[in-house]
């Protein structure tokens, strides 16, 4: 088996011939736990305990540091995005869960839906002008019909 580690910005690179279920941990014999692989930001990229169980998460390079992708040991794997701002706009997981958003220029958020079925929709409504002469075609009546009361 092979594993790969890496950060986005390429600088941490692992490929180690490993024997089939063996950690990283296990296969360089290692007796210090917690066990970790960090990012030249100091981030942690890896992580195994004593027990092997471990997980491994991929961050976005941008000055926020977000997530991008996790794993572990036991099968869950999140993953996420981004828009330009470091704003989370999607989300989906191994559990069958997703959750889309969108956001205001602001980064508020303006719409969510999400896999149970939820929606919050705060997006803003069009707001329709119309003349007299436009409410008396779409009644079907003289212009002269139409008023405006208060």
């Amino acid at each position: 088996m092979y594993v790969r580690l890496e950060s986005r910005n390429k600088e941490i690179q692992y490929n180690i011939a490993m024997k089939d279920k063996q950690t990283i941990a296990q296969f360089l014999k290692v007796k210090d736990f917690p066990f970790k692989f960090k990012d030249k930001n100091g981030e942690v990229i890896y992580f195994e305990d004593s027990n092997g169980y471990w997980c491994k998460r991929e961050r976005e390079c941008d000055i926020k540091g977000n997530e991008i992708y996790f794993e572990d040991s036991n099968g869950y794997w999140a993953k996420r995005e981004y828009d330009i701002k470091g704003n989370e706009i999607y989300r989906e997981d191994s559990d069958g869960y997703w959750c889309k958003i969108e956001r205001d220029d602001k980064g508020g958020l303006i719409y969510c839906e999400d896999s149970k079925g939820t929606i919050i929709d705060k997006r803003p409504k069009p707001i329709i002008e119309l003349t007299l002469e436009d409410i008396a075609k779409l009644k079907g009546v003289d212009v002269s019909q139409v008023r405006i009361k208060e």
